[in-house]
């Protein structure tokens, strides 16, 4: 059952506050196409009112409120945020579904990993004192040097629609653990979580300041995020092409940034392993989350002693996968973020068919569904590698294929793209996917399975995918400087320069 949007401000300061100009605009439910609400819409003078608060918090009390406090009480702010989004997970999830489009089941499911990943940064936040002046061995006695972790200050957390508040805690959580004050601009295409979760910190006490929300367009709140000179570091998430002009804006002032950007990831399948499983898992890791996944393995690449057999039981699979209003149970499929993005992915698939490519099934709207950004999920065989299928990301519920005879041709296959996020590897034999494992340019690979994610793991990607690793210890280290102290210890006159009084 629907839920109603609650309205809400931005969250600066600890408070709603109105926007500067005024300005919101609709939030369009993707299943229906009908306006459900309405969100704010902040511009450059409400990202200059939200550093500001920002700044404030770290200087408050010289420090101790937050950013020099102990770790232990910060963990305790972050606990109390993880319990109130458990207690209202159910409530969470609709409205995640509501307003991305996402199954409820998977919903759910991201609200359970939100509150899990806020309990994970509060026990980093409480054993970080432990790691202070931690001792740096010298090969000089006359030197004792230690190493101090301190918060990198005010960061700007950009974060995208396919998991909104899921990829909005990646960032806020190890940032607030860390001791920084952060300014989270969610994506103007889902943003109702982001903003029930400056609820839940005003409910908890979280001192003002820390944790800032604005909501709004890219280039009218995230750009000036991003080239505040109070800003102090970036971390992103979203397309390869935002995430350069990310990179541009913040070079200016040779700021320091973390980029988790685009993927067209491999899942190569060899000859020994199950065909059903490996169908399930191919499907999966391209098709959950509607296909909308920076990770999603949507280019697979099949052993040719296989491919027609598999392909059978792929389509036999996709045929089976429940296509609904995200709330219906069981649905396992629901309907892109936006009329853009179902525009964009239905010539992604027209793009295909003309340059030669067989749609084997979907690339349509479901017929029994008349309303709603609804694609059916669709695999493209008789690829060539220069097909834009191929080579560009579609974010979407679209898989290609192509066929390989030998080892060395899949990871060649699987390696030729600009892209470097993930990979999957699928066969019985373990020393082959180790070899194949070592071989794959990605930041993850998964063998015998695609998409697993866990928080206590590094996430990220090489090449065009970005750099810099969010989640587990790698994800705290994201927010934290190093700095170096260096003492003296004798009482023994350094003796470099000859001394006046013995001249």
């Amino acid at each position: 059952m629907a839920i109603p949007i609650p309205s809400r401000q931005l969250f600066i300061d600890g408070e709603w506050r109105e926007p500067a100009l005024r300005k919101r605009f609709p939030i369009v439910n993707p299943s229906t196409e009908e306006i459900v609400g309405d969100i704010p819409a902040a511009t450059a003078e409400d990202v200059e009112i939200a550093v500001d608060a920002a700044r404030r918090a770290l200087a408050r009390n010289k420090g101790r409120d937050w950013a020099s406090a102990p770790g232990a009480v910060r963990a305790k702010y972050l606990r109390a945020i993880a319990a109130k989004i458990t207690e209202r997970k159910s409530k969470l999830a609709k409205l995640e579904a509501i307003d991305s489009g996402k199954p409820l089941d998977e919903a759910a499911w991201d609200i359970d990993d939100v509150a899990g990943c806020f309990e994970y940064y509060a026990d980093l936040a409480d054993g970080l004192d432990a790691k202070q002046k931690a001792p740096v061995a010298l090969p000089m006695e006359t030197f004792k040097s230690y190493v101090l972790q301190e918060p990198m200050g005010v960061v700007g957390l950009i974060t995208p629609w396919n998991y909104p508040l899921l990829m909005a805690t990646w960032k806020v959580a190890p940032a607030l653990a860390a001791g920084c004050a952060a300014i989270l601009k969610p994506s103007e295409l889902a943003s109702v979580t982001c903003l029930e979760l400056g609820e839940v910190c005003r409910e908890v006490g979280l001192p003002p300041g820390v944790l800032n929300i604005l909501t709004g367009l890219g280039h009218e709140a995230g750009a000036p995020l991003a080239s505040h000179p109070h800003v102090d570091k970036i971390a992103f998430t979203g397309s390869t092409i935002t995430g350069s002009k990310v990179m541009t804006a913040a070079a200016q002032m040779v700021k320091p940034v973390s980029l988790e950007l685009g993927g067209k990831s491999p899942i190569i399948v060899f000859e020994d392993f199950d065909l059903d499983k490996a169908a399930e898992w191919t499907i999966f890791g391209c098709f959950w989350t509607n296909g909308q996944i920076c990770s999603a393995t949507s280019r697979l690449i099949v052993h040719e002693s296989i491919a027609a057999e598999f392909l059978d039981k792929l389509v036999k699979w996709v045929k089976n996968i429940k296509i609904s209003d995200p709330l219906e149970e069981g649905c396992r499929l629901g309907p892109v973020v936006s009329g853009g993005q179902y525009e964009k992915i239905l010539k992604f698939i027209a793009t295909a068919k003309s340059e030669g490519a067989t749609v084997a099934c979907g690339g349509a709207r479901p017929e029994h569904l008349k309303k709603g950004f609804f694609i059916e999920p669709t695999i493209i065989t008789d690829v060539t590698t220069s097909m834009q299928i191929w080579r560009e990301e579609v974010f979407g519920p679209v898989l290609c294929v192509k066929t390989f005879s030998t080892e060395d041709e899949a990871i060649e296959l699987a390696n030729d793209t600009h892209y470097g996020l993930g990979a999957a590897v699928i066969s019985k034999d373990l020393e082959r996917c180790d070899r194949v494992s070592k071989a794959l340019q990605a930041g993850i690979v998964w063998i015998n399975c695609s998409q697993p994610c866990f928080t206590q793991a590094p996430w990220g990607g090489n090449k065009r995918s970005g750099f810099g690793r969010e989640l587990g210890e790698w994800g705290l280290n994201n927010y934290l400087s190093v700095k170096q102290v260096t003492q003296y210890v004798t009482d023994e006159p350094w003796g470099w320069y000859q001394s006046p009084s013995k001249l």
